[in-house]
């Protein structure tokens, strides 16, 4: 059975930072590409950051040069960096992966909130 935990989200001051992280079991998260999305209310599911098998990295415009995403793969959890966060940045965070192998699955999020 894969889970996705997600855990770290909360409120924080504008310009600050948060670390999310993504527990993965029941996958090998080096073995697939992973990703953050986010969820603003009243808006789309959107892709953040996303750490392909091969290890490149991809980012929304909206956060490049401020979120970093990594992985660990010896505890098979995948963080994402969030610094000079603004209130823009407000939403849940939902942890994704992906493979050909394994299929598709999605954590249950953690709220950021990020205050003026």
């Amino acid at each position: 059975q894969v889970q996705l935990v997600e855990s770290g989200g909360d409120l924080v001051q504008a310009g600050g930072s948060l670390r999310l992280s993504c527990a993965a079991s029941g996958i090998t998260v080096s073995f697939n590409n992973m990703a953050w999305y986010r969820q603003a209310p009243g808006k789309q599911r959107d892709l953040v950051a996303q750490i392909l098998i091969n290890g490149r990295t991809n980012y929304a415009d909206s956060v490049k040069g401020r979120f970093t995403i990594s992985r660990v793969s010896a505890a098979d959890t995948v963080y994402l960096q969030m610094n000079n966060l603004k209130p823009e940045d407000t939403a849940v965070y939902y942890c994704n992966s992906n493979s050909i192998r394994s299929g598709t699955y999605w954590g249950k999020g953690t709220l950021v909130t990020v205050s003026s």
